[in-house]
């Protein structure tokens, strides 16, 4: 063979061998991630072949599937209720992929996780048909109605916890929208889809979990906290050295009180009215490395999962003394989701034990088998007993005495302790406030129920007239209630 022949014949081999390990490579090393990548229309024509599984609520179905008359794709989505419980289903879209539930538990509800390969191979056996399995939620249907009614027309959110387990009570978040408008591949999902994403009003967004919110006066218990722990205060009802002329560190400015009487007011009676000065100087005294570790006890600065992922609130590690005293009554840097705030007071509610927030109970086989319980978890143990229960005190005694008596259930055996907060925002403060509300309902068994509500726009409210007391609160009430009836 001549030269250029053999050099021609090597580069042709050389093509040859780099097509063969491109093609294994392929076939073997990238085949799981190209076999389940979102946009393999093969993956979405799977996804929607065979009936999904469902997402239960108590012992009912929130979700379904019908007939799409598609030719590719054969079954569409369908919700019961959809845009009350779209803050926990998420969609699931023949055009536009998955979120939330539906997006974590596909495999499950396609019935194509690996853990139900036995029930696949026994169907090929039987001829039954294919089916996706079950998602029990944690949820209380009751409880979510009374958030999603609550909220209306205004813009918001509302979690709800059982401080003992970590159970998720309640997800609601307003505006919402229906996915059963999004679930098909048709002009009008399409239609509906493009006015979604074009809605500044973000009603696809989960604003219990993935929208964090400047706290306010809520904060305040987690300052009580950090003050409590840490012995700056022994006696929530002696008098603190507070001057009502107290001045920001590092700064000539005065913090400003919107209540009379703080001066020297007792930790007990500054919750009550909710003096920033006394809260102020007592973020300034504890410092703020021991702020900030006591934020992080109750889940500041990180993600949680439940299992769907929450953006991480957040307590500035690197504030100045200003900053921090600041931070300390809920402004500056200091930034919340509900889902958070609801934690805080699920723990403090639960003795000072934080259990880990989830949603999902159990995953179900098609037909019916177990497959996973999940089980309540400790997270941490932000506050001792004694701290919690100093808390509770002074959180009942803003519902008796102060500014939550909007939320009082005023039921045989029952205590309620809350805290309201209206939060400035904006350049200068300009925006409307926000308005906070979080709570919890106590029994002789323990407490089951601790609720977070933000009121982040209020349809028809004045400025004046915006207030975590009168907004709020009731919403919490309501939530509350829903719950201790339907234990009985």
């Amino acid at each position: 063979m001549n030269k250029p022949l053999r050099r021609v014949a090597i580069f042709c081999g050389l093509l040859v061998l780099a097509l063969l390990l491109r093609d294994n490579w392929i076939q073997f090393v990238r085949a799981d991630e190209l076999s389940t990548h979102a946009s393999n229309k093969r993956v979405r024509i799977e996804r929607y072949a065979n009936e999904r599984g469902n997402i239960i609520v108590g012992d009912k179905p929130i979700t379904g599937s019908v007939d799409s008359k598609d030719e590719y794709y054969k079954y569409k989505r369908t919700y019961v209720d959809g845009p009350m419980w779209a803050p926990v289903t998420g969609f699931a879209s023949q055009a536009y992929d998955a979120t939330q539930i539906e997006k974590i538990e596909d495999g499950i509800l396609t019935g194509n996780d690996d853990q139900l390969f036995f029930d696949r191979t026994l169907a090929m056996f039987t001829g039954e048909k294919k089916k996706g399995g079950d998602v029990v939620t944690t949820l209380n249907a009751a409880a979510q109605k009374a958030a999603f009614e609550g909220l209306g027309k205004n813009t918001g959110a509302v979690v709800a916890i059982e401080p003992n387990t970590g159970k998720i009570l309640a997800m609601a978040s307003t505006p919402s929208y229906d996915p059963s408008s999004i679930a098909g591949y048709s002009r009008a999902d399409e239609k509906a889809w493009i006015a979604l994403e074009k809605d500044k009003n973000k009603p696809k967004l989960n604003r219990a979990l993935r929208e964090i919110y400047p706290p306010g006066s809520v904060f305040k218990v987690v300052t009580a906290a950090a003050a409590l722990e840490n012995g700056k205060v022994n006696d929530i009802n002696a008098p603190t050295d507070t001057p009502e002329g107290w001045k920001i560190p590092l700064s000539n400015r005065e913090m400003v009180n919107h209540a009379s009487g703080c001066a020297n007011a007792s930790l007990n009676r500054a919750l009550e009215i909710s003096c920033n000065s006394v809260f102020a100087k007592l973020g300034d005294d504890v410092g703020r490395d021991k702020m900030v570790e006591m934020a992080e006890k109750f889940g500041f600065n990180a993600e949680q999962y439940t299992p769907v992922r929450s953006a991480a609130s957040v307590y500035d590690k690197k504030a100045d003394k200003g900053g921090n005293a600041l931070s300390s009554i809920g402004q500056f840097n200091t930034a919340t989701t509900p889902l958070q705030m609801a934690m805080v007071t699920a723990a403090i509610a639960n003795d000072g034990k934080l259990m880990k927030p989830y949603m999902i109970d159990q995953l179900r086989a098609p037909n019916l088998d177990l497959i996973k319980q999940n089980e309540p978890e400790e997270m941490s143990r932000p506050v001792s007993q004694e701290t919690a229960q100093k808390l509770q005190q002074m959180m009942e005694n803003v519902v008796s005495n102060g500014t939550g008596g909007n939320a009082d259930l005023k039921m045989d055996g029952v205590k309620v302790g809350g805290k309201t907060g209206t939060a400035q925002h904006g350049e200068k403060n300009a925006k409307r406030p926000y308005a906070w509300f979080i709570s919890y309902a106590k029994t002789a068994e323990g407490s089951p129920v601790a609720v977070a509500v933000i009121v982040e726009d209020s349809a028809g409210t004045n400025r004046e007239d915006i207030s975590g007391g009168g907004l709020a609160a009731p919403i919490a009430k309501a939530v509350m209630k829903a719950v201790l009836k339907t234990r009985g």
